[in-house]
């Protein structure tokens, strides 16, 4: 394989700053040896008996939650840690006592069978996580045998030592210290998406003693090196290999779960395997989300719990006064219990011992009022609306082929109460797709057209657009041809025109820096013969574009040197030059900036550089700023416009200056110290100084489709949105206004500390003071805005309130997220309708978003594409990924995955509305339905003396929540709508009902338990009145309590299902199958089980049969009784819709009565007058919220 390795690029010179080239010596990591420090690793010797002693971690990898072993005890673990499992579970090891009221399968078998299918969906889940398991341990891998040749094994088989090859496109499968590559100097191209989110390549570099192919196959060594941990981007390591010691670097380590690209293949040495290697370290499981609505489902049941206790404890003190009355002086009150010979449950001497014994039994018979199925039909009904937000062809994106994903199906309902959305901007409002629109060279403005952030600022200040002026886009004149990243158009320059403007030399150094100055590596086509660009960043290909469509075509890179088809300026003819290069000095967040130092061809030495406006400027030589006033006016216009800039320059390096700096360079660069980067950077800073000015760049990152309407769109829904972005604050500003944020009449409240005292202090040097007078200054300036708001708040009426923006910068947030601060910072956000956080740091979105979340208590939504937007989405109550251009990190930490921002508004507005709605119902209606059963066993037994018998056979009682009454709720929690899902989005304020709880609120909650109360009153007591005491039967027989049993069962079953039907606003025909369906179930069962031996069916032999059926009486009391217990409910909610209706009352009831021609034309109307009336209300409610705190 030695011939086939590349030699056309030697890049160990080319990136000498960024890459350590390792060389040999004696030193080695001080930490080595140490605690933390302690892994040896034998390199392709992994039989050597050292190495078998060490017992390292094998490379099988698994990420399920269960093993075959442990699933059983682990799941009735999880099972029951919920507080009404272990209820049950009491109630059915107590059931097989004399205290038990039935008998025990009847307890047993539905809470087996409410277990059993939880645990079968855990099951389920665990399995697919297991199927995925196996796909990865199964890949295969070349790894060097004992004779020297490499097979395939697969990747689980693999072991700590082991030499593997690695080819084109695939996977790591452990981490390796890279050896070797098919490039001659043993450098690599590897993808690290999938750890990162970073879709740019890492460039890794083996150490130049190993980077020998030809005996890569007899290499011995041994490594030590740091203990397996999560630092994904730090390595301390030691190679000994012929009697001397190299130290390691992260540049020669290459990570599991990352992809070779752009190299043949690679040889490396397996460090750590399965769960020791990096990528497993980090898999740490994310934060528990619960939602708002289970939490609080959680006290309802705790109030179940305690209604529960009250009855059994009131009808034990009755049964206890009762008891003890039954023999007293002698005289027997209930002969036909003979208290005189019972046993100790109902001894009138020991009544309190009697009474404690009821209390029990009393425990075990109302525990029907705990909806044994309420957890399981939740989990249930929210995997199947995950289902239908994937299934959402509205949320498909076609360009990527990306739908949306429910990665949890535990959230559904939270995206109907979001309060706040908190955004990241590039990549998730805008496409995080560079194109190169315009710049400015020797104080002269070239590129023609306007952005869409130009055209709303024109808006927003009321002026005119011109004519000539149009807005810069894919299918504008601005480009001739589709080339992607460049949209650039001026007729002075284009097409080679530039040779002929007066600054024509200042036009050629500034596109031959672009062409330079970067770290790109040309790819051709062998087909085409076309070249594109391999860079590390959208920007940077924008550039090498750029300068490529002007006439500086970059299209070779070798060992040394950089090739260009250029345009000369003075004959107008292309000629090429090669480059040689010397040094990159690479972009850092730190440096913020790039250069490099080439040799051109008539041997001159120059650095070429380029960087951020705040850091150039400063390094300007006094000769060199010529045009600079203009350059700056430029910047300040294309910052204004959204575009990002980037200030152009170079100088003429004289070959002593160079040769000393380089001796100080390449000593800084090989050191192994702790200050080694502080001294490169040091180093590097010497050289980037005296520069001269050659103009700026300005890139556009485009906002994506849709994203001012939606946003438009939930603020009309009463959503408040922060904007948490690292761009300056005239971009963020003016991006606000593009994509509606910042809206025409919104006062605008600026926090910043560029202020003249400040900048005084930082020039003094003294931190303390500066410290000081930046957080007073914060202070006053919050008080201010506090006083601005609540003045024109005061001065305004409900109708036409004054709307505010707050926009904040990451210096000013620093200051504002101090804990003397933070609650006055946030009182002002929470009365401002839109903010934006600039220059914000990751840790700082994190920050902020937390104190948003605590300190309002409301719902908090963010959104997010970058792995710096992680901690922001986990903080949230729900985090949104945007599975963008940035990698998939933010999708693979969030709980919902879009592929544009704008299908934001569809999540919320009409699926977030619609689960919130429907679990919210169906968990009222759960308690409904048990409480109505219930107590219908209490006021039975208030009846019977408390006598602790049910008023139903037990196989009725078990099967009333899993069969009869179970599945109409799933419908509903899956199926129903209060409006269609374009009436949500047409009248968005609907939303509120979420934002505000309404459809949960304690009111309404107590208002669906008394509704099952009454009902059960209802029920029961018009059942008695009904049937005791007629004769039902031609012989004369009065009711006896089968019958009872079996009408008022029927009529709480008839009861409850009705009342779904009453409650539904959206039939299908599978509402309609499983309504009327349980009820047909109930008579069925009847039939089936009354026909079973009696010894088994007990009061149910042939009672419906022989008996219920055949009685009129029996039917008519159950028309009677159902209507009755439905009429408080039905009368309620005719009084409320038509005097107190709900927002979507209205809705509905405007569609209902407006005639079918006349729907068209509302579409696209105004709200009706009802609406509107309502929907003021509503924005009177929210004028008049508190403020979070």
């Amino acid at each position: 394989m030695a011939g086939e390795r590349r030699k056309g690029m030697r890049f160990s010179k080319l990136y000498s700053f960024k890459c350590l080239k390792p060389f040999s010596r004696e030193d080695h990591h001080p930490q080595i040896g140490s605690r933390g420090y302690s892994r040896v690793v034998f390199c392709n010797d992994p039989d050597n008996p050292e190495a078998l002693q060490l017992n390292y971690k094998g490379n099988y990898v698994s990420t399920t939650k269960y093993t075959a072993a442990n699933f059983i005890p682990k799941s009735l673990f999880e099972q029951f840690r919920r507080v009404a499992n272990i209820y049950f579970l009491v109630v059915a090891f107590v059931s097989f006592s004399p205290l038990a009221p039935y008998t025990a399968p009847s307890v047993l078998a539905p809470l087996l069978i409410v277990i059993g299918a939880t645990m079968v969906k855990e099951g389920v889940e665990d399995w697919r996580r297991r199927k995925q398991d196996v796909e990865a341990n199964n890949r295969k891998v070349e790894v060097c045998g004992k004779n020297g040749t490499f097979g395939e094994t697969k990747w689980k088989n693999l072991r700590v030592g082991d030499l593997v090859k690695v080819h084109k496109d695939e996977y790591f499968p452990a981490d390796l210290l890279l050896l070797s590559s098919s490039f001659e100097d043993g450098i690599c191209y590897v993808d690290t998406m999938n750890l990162d989110g970073e879709t740019n390549l890492k460039l890794k570099h083996a150490l130049e003693i190993t980077s020998d192919e030809e005996s890569i196959k007899n290499f011995r060594g041994m490594i030590k090196c740091e203990d397996p941990n999560e630092h994904l981007y730090s390595f301390v390591g030691t190679l000994h290999f012929q009697g001397k010691q190299y130290p390691l670097s992260p540049q020669q380590i290459l990570l599991r779960d990352s992809k070779l690209k752009n190299t043949d293949y690679v040889y490396g040495v397996v460090v750590f395997t399965g769960h020791d290697t990096k990528v497993m370290q980090n898999a740490t499981d994310p934060p528990s989300k619960r939602s708002k609505i289970e939490r609080k489902m959680d006290k309802i049941i705790y109030i179940l719990f305690t209604i529960l206790i009250v009855i059994a404890f009131t009808g034990s003190v009755f049964f206890g006064i009762m008891t003890s009355r039954d023999l007293n002086n002698g005289k027997i009150y209930r002969w036909y219990l003979r208290p005189d010979q019972t046993t100790i449950f109902y001894d009138p001497h020991r009544a309190v011992l009697a009474a404690f014994f009821h209390f029990l039994t009393a425990l075990m018979l109302y525990g029907y009022l705990i909806p044994i199925s309420l957890y399981v039909s939740i989990e249930v009904v929210k995997v199947l609306q995950s289902i239908f937000i994937n299934q959402d062809q509205e949320m498909y994106h076609e360009e990527t082929d990306r739908p949306a994903r429910a990665r949890t199906s535990n959230l559904n309902e939270e995206l109907g109460q979001v309060d706040t959305i908190l955004s990241d901007k590039t990549g998730t409002l805008t496409c995080n797709s560079m194109e190169f629109v315009k710049c400015s060279v020797a104080g002269t403005a070239y590129g023609r057209g306007m952005t869409e952030v130009e055209m709303a600022l024109r808006k927003q200040k009321g002026m005119m657009i011109p004519q000539e002026e149009e807005v810069l886009d894919d299918t504008s004149k601005a480009s001739k041809k589709s080339v992607k990243g460049f949209n650039f158009w001026d007729e002075r320059i284009v097409d080679g025109q530039w040779v002929y403007q007066p600054n024509a030399e200042l036009i050629q150094k500034f596109l031959r820096v672009l062409a330079i100055c970067h770290t790109a590596i040309p790819d051709v086509n062998s087909d085409t013969g076309e070249i594109s660009y391999e860079a590390e960043s959208p920007d940077e290909a924008a550039f090498v574009i750029a300068s490529r469509e002007l006439g500086f075509e970059f299209f070779e890179r070798s060992q040394t040197c950089i090739s260009l088809h250029e345009i000369d300026h003075t004959t107008g003819k292309k000629v090429d030059r090669v480059y040689e290069l010397l040094h990159v000095l690479e972009f850092s967040s730190s440096r913020k900036r790039m250069s490099v130092i080439v040799r051109n061809p008539e041997s001159r030495l120059l650095l070429l550089s380029k960087g951020a406006d705040s850091v150039m400027f400063e390094r300007l030589a006094k000769h060199g700023r010529k045009n600079e006033r203009e350059t700056k006016e430029h910047i300040k216009r294309y910052a204004e416009a959204g575009l990002r800039t980037l200030v152009i320059t170079y100088r003429e390096v004289d070959e002593d200056e160079y040769r000393i700096w380089e001796e100080e360079f390449l000593k800084a660069k090989t050191l192994v110290t702790e200050d080694r980067d502080a001294l490169i950077d040091a180093a590097a800073d010497k050289i980037e100084k005296d520069l001269i000015l050659l103009g700026s760049t300005a890139v556009e990152d485009k906002l994506q489709k849709g994203v001012p309407d939606c946003i438009e769109k939930l603020s009309q829904a009463g959503v408040k949105i922060w904007v948490l972005t690292g761009d300056k604050t005239e971009t963020a500003i003016n991006i606000g206004y593009a994509c509606s944020l910042l809206r025409e009449g919104m006062e605008k409240i600026l926090i910043t500390l560029d202020s003249p005292d400040i900048e005084a202090l930082e020039k003094q040097g003294d931190k303390g003071a500066v410290a000081k007078a930046s957080f007073q200054s914060i202070k006053k300036q919050l008080r201010e805005g506090m006083s601005q708001t609540a003045a024109a708040t005061d001065n305004s009426t409900n109708e036409n309130q004054e709307m505010f923006g707050l926009v904040i910068d990451g210096n000013s947030l620093t200051y504002a997220l101090d804990k003397n601060l933070e609650k006055d910072f946030l009182e002002l956000a929470s009365r401002c309708n839109s903010v934006i956080c600039c220059r914000s740091s990751p840790k700082q979105k994190a920050l902020v978003t937390r104190l948003v979340k605590s300190g309002t208590g409301r719902t908090t939504l963010a959104i997010g594409d970058g792995a710096n937007d992680v901690g922001m989405l986990q903080e949230a109550d729900i985090g949104v990924g945007i599975s963008g251009a940035e990698g998939m990190q933010a999708v693979m930490a969030s709980d919902f995955a879009i592929a544009q921002f704008r299908f934001l508004e569809r999540l919320l507005l009409v699926h977030g509305h619609w689960c919130y709605r429907r679990i919210a119902m169906m968990i009222c209606y759960f308690f409904y339905k048990n409480l109505t059963f219930g107590f219908t066993l209490f006021w039975y037994e208030a009846y019977a003396s408390f006598s602790g018998k049910p008023a139903y056979n037990d196989w009725y009682m078990s099967c009333y929540n899993v069969f009869f009454t179970s599945l109409p709720v799933i419908a509903l929690g899956v199926f129903d709508q209060d409006v269609s899902a374009r009436l949500c989005l047409k009248y968005p304020l609907l939303y509120q009902e979420g934002v505000q709880n309404i459809l949960f609120s304690w009111g309404l909650i107590l208002g669906w338990m008394l509704n099952g109360i009454i009902s059960s009153m209802i029920i029961f007591f018009l059942t008695i009145n009904t049937m005791a005491g007629q004769a039902f039967r031609i012989d004369g027989q009065v009711v006896d309590y089968s019958v009872l049993g079996v009408t008022m069962y029927s009529c709480v079953v008839w009861t409850v299902n009705c009342q779904m039907a009453i409650s539904i606003n959206y039939f299908t025909w599978i509402q309609h199958c499983f309504i009327w369906g349980s009820i047909g179930f109930w008579y069925l069962f009847l039939v089936i089980y009354g026909s079973l031996p009696p010894t088994f069916a007990t009061t149910a032999f042939q009672v419906f049969v022989e008996t219920s059926a055949p009685s009129p009486i029996c039917w008519l009391a159950l028309v009677l009784v159902v209507f009755s217990a439905l009429l408080p409910f039905f009368s309620y909610r005719a009084f409320q819709i038509k005097f107190r209706p709900m927002y979507h009352d209205i809705i509905v009831e405007r569609r209902r009565t407006e005639r079918p021609e006349s729907r068209s034309s509302a579409v696209s109307g105004e709200l009706p007058v009802q609406v509107e009336s309502t929907l003021h209300h509503l924005r009177v409610n929210l004028s008049r919220r508190d403020s979070w705190n």
